[in-house]
């Protein structure tokens, strides 16, 4: 592909009448750009692939889509809290960020992780999407559903029809928070095709790499404190986010967005690992090392 561009591109050129410049350069930042457009991983086939004991693994370069590693990245397993990206995807897509959401007390009573929601309070969707996403929050995503459908069975029906939708073959979804139940489960390749589409939004972008934050309901009466599940973005390596996951089914989990030093990006899952975090770390590490971008 790149070839046939710079063949045409120079072919232009040289076609212009003789005495004039061979290239424009004003046309650089076109060249550029078509260039980068067009980079592509290549593998040092001298490297010997990275022991990871995670269930189902994943390393996908961003651009591309091409698959750097994989590991049952098309069986179907449970995500845990994964699921909340597309939770988080659907209220980014019909919701604005300033609404209010009166929040129930089927939301208020959520169990597992919770940003201590009130039955009664009045909160911006924006709250509550920094509360999905940083602190990983039952009751938030639980908030979100019920404004956005009126009901969670009815956001549920949103979630499968998005995943038709977005051709992920391998997922269903049976609750917007990723509690365990045979009908909730998706794969890894599934798993970075979603990463990929919900990280293109700018909100998420910026929330996900927030490690602490305070958000408060519109009348300043209740404060939330969030922090964040993901260990990632303390360590040497440059994480963008994405989205932690845990529970008994589903073991730990994490997606996650990298960047190298040479502003490459990849996405890569790990579902039911023994460590996450170090696997993660492992996996992204090998990837930046056993592939080049031309």
């Amino acid at each position: 592909m790149l070839t046939s561009l710079l063949s045409f591109y120079i072919a232009a050129n040289l076609s212009q009448d003789i005495g004039h410049p061979v290239s424009n350069p004003a046309d650089a930042p076109f060249l550029n750009k078509m260039i980068e457009e067009s980079s592509k991983p290549v593998k040092n086939t001298l490297n010997i692939s990275p022991i990871i004991s995670a269930r189902g693994v994943i390393s996908m370069d961003l651009e591309s889509e091409e698959i750097l590693y994989g590991k049952n990245i098309h069986t179907r397993m449970p995500m845990a809290s994964i699921t909340k990206l597309m939770t988080i995807l659907i209220i980014l897509e019909e919701n604005n960020l300033d609404e209010v959401v009166t929040v129930s007390n089927n939301a208020a009573s959520t169990t597992g992780s919770r940003m201590n929601l009130q039955a009664g309070e009045r909160i911006t969707v924006e709250n509550l999407l920094y509360g999905a996403i940083i602190h990983s929050a039952n009751d938030a995503a639980v908030a979100l559903a019920e404004h956005n459908a009126g009901s969670v069975s009815g956001f549920v029906q949103k979630m499968n029809k998005k995943a038709l939708e977005l051709e992920l073959v391998n997922t269903r979804f049976q609750n917007p928070i990723g509690w365990d139940d045979p009908l909730n489960y998706s794969s890894p390749h599934d798993l970075a095709r979603l990463s990929k589409i919900v990280y293109q939004d700018e909100f998420v972008k910026k929330a996900a790499t927030i490690k602490n934050m305070v958000v408060r309901s519109t009348n300043g009466a209740y404060t939330h404190r969030l922090e964040s599940t993901n260990d990632l973005l303390n360590s040497y390596l440059n994480i963008k986010g994405l989205k932690t996951g845990r529970t008994s089914a589903a073991g730990l989990c994490l997606a996650t967005i990298a960047k190298s030093d040479e502003g490459n990006k990849i996405i890569t899952v790990v579902l039911n690992s023994p460590a996450r975090f170090r696997e993660t770390k492992i996996l992204v590490d090998w990837t930046f090392r056993a592939y080049n971008w031309y």
